[in-house]
C-alpha cells in the first residue's frame, strides 16, 4: 500500500506549478521583456529561475507536516 502524499509535497508542487503558469502568462503578455526591463540582463535569468524555487521552498516550509506512524526498520 502506498503512503499518502504529504501536505508539504502537495503545497510545494502546487506553488511551483502556479509560479510557472504565472511566469508563462507574464511572458505572453509582456513578450517585449518590459517586465524585467529595469533589471540588468545578467540578473534577469537567475531571477526567473529563483522565483519558482523560492515559492516552492516557502510553500513546503509553511505547510503542515503529515504525521505518520513510526515503523522500526529492524522489527518491521
Amino acid at each position: 500500500m502506498a503512503a499518502p502524499i504529504e501536505a508539504k509535497v502537495k503545497a510545494a508542487s502546487a506553488a511551483t506549478f502556479l509560479a510557472g503558469i504565472a511566469i508563462a502568462a507574464l511572458n505572453a503578455v509582456a513578450a517585449d521583456s518590459s517586465l524585467l526591463g529595469p533589471l540588468p540582463s545578467w540578473l534577469q535569468a537567475p531571477l526567473l529561475a529563483l522565483v519558482p524555487a523560492a515559492l516552492t521552498w516557502l510553500a513546503g516550509y509553511q505547510a503542515r507536516h503529515t504525521v505518520r506512524d513510526h515503523v522500526d526498520p529492524i522489527q518491521g
